[in-house]
């Protein structure tokens, strides 16, 4: 096993901490085959004392460990002095376990049971990303989520990801429509609305009833019209259905320009307000039982 602090230069060094003997050693063989150093802790509390004691680039958390769970040593985090990003791993997929993650600035959350490569590919995507500010939740309800997200393409990534297991009771259809939509405005809002400026925040609010679910995002920008943006194709005018890809291609822009328009084919309502540098975007679910009446 490698000693903390001790790796080669240039290889990543992990902190493993999870609980059962069997999948920590299983995560430890799998990460040093991938190439990297290695050290693990059996609970919150050791992982602590690992983390204290060495200088780790990564560390893969559990959640249900004794002594200290996992939430606790995220928690821990902010009085230490160095502070590795984390991936948080459990088979606890609940709105209330997930959002305490991400107020604990957890960098990454996968479930169990763990497919070996997507863990490495998102190991791998965590200690390549560029440094971020982190996600700041306003609310942790699971009917009313609200964060601020920087203004940075991977963390409107990464949110999500995190905002996706909020609905993974929905039907396939609605959960990957309303995802769609969401990251297309999401996407919009981070990149011309904040102007890739990480120094700015998006606010998004993800509330969820019984009857719909409502995204409504606010960008720092000033707003736009709708004239002001050739390049998208809610803007053609209908003799010229494709003019934003030549406008696209004169500016040297990737091809595409179809969110917007995208965006409203997919969710039941979308509408902004004034400025236009806020959307809402609606989505009906199905209506309740009606109740029995009574015998």
């Amino acid at each position: 096993m490698a000693t903390p602090g001790r790796a080669v230069e240039g290889v990543s060094k992990i902190l493993v901490v999870e609980d059962t003997d069997s999948q920590r050693e299983g995560l430890r063989l799998m990460l040093e085959r991938a190439g990297h150093a290695v050290t693990c802790a059996c609970d919150g509390q050791h992982g602590l004392e690992q983390l204290r004691a060495g200088n780790f680039d990564l560390m893969l958390v559990d959640v249900w460990m004794p002594r200290m769970n996992g939430i606790e040593l995220l928690a821990q985090l902010k009085n230490e002095a160095r502070k590795p990003r984390v991936i948080v791993m459990t088979a606890d997929d609940t709105p209330e376990t997930l959002l305490e993650a991400i107020r604990e600035q957890a960098f990454h959350y996968i479930s169990k049971p763990l497919d070996p490569k997507k863990l490495l590919d998102l190991v791998k995507n965590t200690l390549e990303a560029p440094e971020e500010r982190p996600i700041t939740v306003v609310s942790a309800l699971p009917n009313w989520v609200e964060l601020l997200v920087p203004c940075q393409l991977g963390a409107g990534e990464r949110v999500q990801g995190f905002l996706e297991r909020l609905k993974t009771d929905l039907p396939p259809d609605v959960r990957a429509n309303v995802s769609r939509a969401f990251r297309e405005m999401l996407s919009n809002a981070i990149e011309w609305g904040g102007k890739l400026d990480g120094a700015k925040d998006v606010r998004i609010r993800f509330l969820r009833t019984t009857r719909f679910l409502l995204y409504h995002i606010t960008d720092p920008g000033t707003g736009f019209h709708w004239e002001e943006i050739p390049h998208a194709a809610v803007a053609n005018p209908p003799e010229h259905p494709l003019q934003h890809a030549r406008v696209r291609k004169a500016f040297g822009m990737r091809p595409g320009g179809f969110g917007i328009m995208m965006t409203q084919q997919l969710a039941d309502e979308v509408f902004y307000n004034e400025q236009q540098n806020e959307v809402v975007i609606v989505k009906y679910l199905e209506e309740p039982a009606a109740a029995k009446p009574a015998m």
